[in-house]
């Protein structure tokens, strides 16, 4: 699946049998996926055929040899976290029967090429996308109770598969501790999944033709292998053809890909040019995954896992070609006391040689159980291209660092993720990156939210920038979509027993303390920060004499997508940093 970056349409492509990529014509509109708001899985391939979630969220089978598609659901659910089920001409998914805080009642169903549904499975409040054995009799998938999200607690599920298509005996494998559990994979009989009861998301395997059998499992580091499961679908370990399998780790916020089994008796690590990987598949003998690097457009590479040979496919064109472009570099700050894995982060300088940065512009990533990546992203070679230093940071609370520092944020939002900004600007500025004088923090959604909070509390900060941000976390509550309906409690604790805490990290009921500039931007048609969130913020600090800067764009959702919205926003955030630079001479 492809983004166009003009329009944000996603649209399929394929391979041919010569190797050549071309798009799918009779797809219309755009791919995507809207099950908990985020979705995931959107497409499956078959021999002869692909399924796709249609932008209306209708199911279609397009034939890869340019027949019409067929629609095979008319109703008004949310559908994603495709697999294919090729010996019963069908397709399982992911049914999400509203978005709603109330309704988004989900359900794991089958969809058959002449349009049957059947619901194979429901009660719990949310599934993951499920995994079949080869043989098409066994099967597996994850499930989560309010108010847990997919990286607190799951539940693994398993079940034989009838000849007619329903499931039997379905039952939860336990893991040994309270666990999230996520990407159940089959090979052979053996079921594998990604679990953290140890401390990191690690692969496990169970043997499902012993009902006794306990959890082993690989032998590989302990380092996360999978990230915050936000979307349906994700696959970051892959059984390779012949034996073996391929995994993901991640070491100090960046994505490796390792080779391991029989043709390889030490784990090989492949394509360390690339700092990311993601959906991870084996097909005809080879490896396929989508690279993404920190200098060039994200790829579809093919691997021979015989040899570790690698061919791009697909994409990986330079990111800016012509140009030069601004690489991370790693840094960590000072640990507190006996802290064992400290925030990390990237430093991007700016590309004019010997220059001392402008400023410095803290980023914080939305989430705020997400991560900063070391890939390209052309907002931040934006900034290093007129003279400004940008850093990520990996606050505490972010996924890649072990389930420890990613549970670590719990009932402390607002609080820890403010400390480890200003750490990492302290860290930076005694390491001379800085000059003391020039720090900005921006953020985008969660990451807005923690942008706000730190101008409420630190004058460090010369100004700060909101983009889709949360400014009211309980009111936001009370509107945000189901998926999400626990999470707010998760952050800061039952409102109810903390209404003062609740109070105390409202960035709305803060204004009075911001004494530095700050500029909004914002979506008109957000469901997932809904637009009233940066109305009210706005609206609060104009009362207390305040002058924001407010940028409104009513065709864009939880995220500014549109080329021309995007270069709209940058523009306007670079004017505005432009100006306080002047202003502090």
């Amino acid at each position: 699946m492809q983004s166009d970056p003009e329009t944000g349409a996603n649209k399929v492509w394929m391979l041919n049998g010569d190797g050549e990529a071309a798009a799918l014509s009779n797809l219309p509109g755009s791919v995507r996926s809207r099950v908990n708001g985020y979705g995931g899985g959107a497409l499956t391939a078959t021999q002869d055929g692909v399924f796709v979630v249609s932008d209306d969220q209708s199911i279609l089978f397009a034939h890869g040899a340019g027949q019409r598609s067929q629609t095979l659901t008319t109703d008004t659910a949310a559908y994603g976290g495709l697999v294919a089920d090729p010996l019963r001409r069908r397709v399982l998914a992911v049914r999400e029967t509203g978005q709603g805080v109330i309704d988004g009642r989900q359900q794991l169903v089958s969809v058959g090429r002449d349009g049957s549904l059947k619901v194979l499975h429901q009660g719990e409040d949310f599934y993951g996308a499920p995994a079949l054995s080869d043989d098409g009799r066994h099967i597996a998938w994850i499930s989560w109770q309010l108010p847990d999200m997919p990286w607190i607690q799951t539940r693994l599920w398993t079940a034989r598969v009838s000849p007619d298509g329903t499931l039997e005996g379905p039952r939860v494998q336990p893991a040994p501790r309270p666990a999230s559990i996520q990407q159940p994979v089959f090979s052979g009989q053996e079921l594998w999944v990604l679990s953290d009861h140890d401390g990191w998301w690690q692969p496990w395997k169970l043997d499902l033709q012993s009902p006794a059998s306990p959890w082993e499992k690989a032998s590989v580091p302990d380092r996360d292998h999978a990230n915050a499961p936000w979307q349906l679908a994700e696959v970051h370990h892959c059984p390779l053809p012949g034996g073996g399998w391929a995994r993901t780790h991640y070491h100090q916020g960046r994505g490796e890909l390792w080779l391991s089994g029989s043709k390889h008796p030490k784990p090989v690590r492949v394509a360390p040019e690339f700092s990311d990987f993601r959906s991870l598949c084996a097909c005809g003998g080879f490896l396929y995954a989508i690279g993404r690097s920190p200098d060039h457009l994200d790829a579809v590479l093919r691997i021979d896992p015989t040899n570790a040979g690698i061919v791009v496919v697909a994409g990986g064109e330079p990111a800016l070609p012509g140009h030069v472009v601004a690489h991370p570099t790693v840094f960590q700050v000072p640990a507190l006391g006996q802290e064992s894995t400290p925030p990390e982060g990237f430093l991007y300088l700016p590309l004019k040689p010997n220059a001392e940065p402008l400023a410095l512009i803290l980023v914080v990533h939305g989430g705020p159980t997400s991560a900063a990546y070391p890939v390209f992203n052309p907002l931040i070679q934006f900034w290093c291209q007129r003279g400004f230093a940008v850093a990520e940071v990996n606050y505490r609370g972010s996924s890649g660092y072990g389930r420890a520092f990613r549970l670590a944020l719990a009932e402390c939002w607002g609080d820890i993720d403010v400390q480890d900004m200003a750490r990492a600007a302290e860290f930076l500025k005694a390491a001379g990156y800085v000059n003391g004088k020039s720090t900005f923090i921006q953020g985008r959604s969660s990451g807005g939210y923690t942008a706000l909070m730190a101008l409420s509390q630190d004058q460090r900060y010369e100004a700060g920038a909101s983009q889709f941000g949360v400014t009211d976390p309980l009111q936001l509550r009370r509107m945000t979509h189901r998926f999400e309906s626990g999470y707010l409690d998760w952050l800061l604790g039952n409102p109810e027993d903390h209404s003062q805490r609740w109070q105390e990290r409202t960035p709305r009921l803060r204004t009075a303390t911001i004494a530095s500039p700050v500029i909004f931007f914002q979506g008109g048609q957000d469901k997932v920060v809904v637009p009233e969130q940066t109305r009210m913020m706005v609206e609060a600090m104009q009362q207390a004499g305040l002058k924001p800067e407010l940028h409104w764009f009513p065709d864009e959702g939880h995220g500014i997508l549109k080329q021309v919205n995007q270069a709209a926003m940058l523009e306007a955030l670079y004017s505005f940093y432009q100006q306080r630079l002047r202003t502090i001479g």
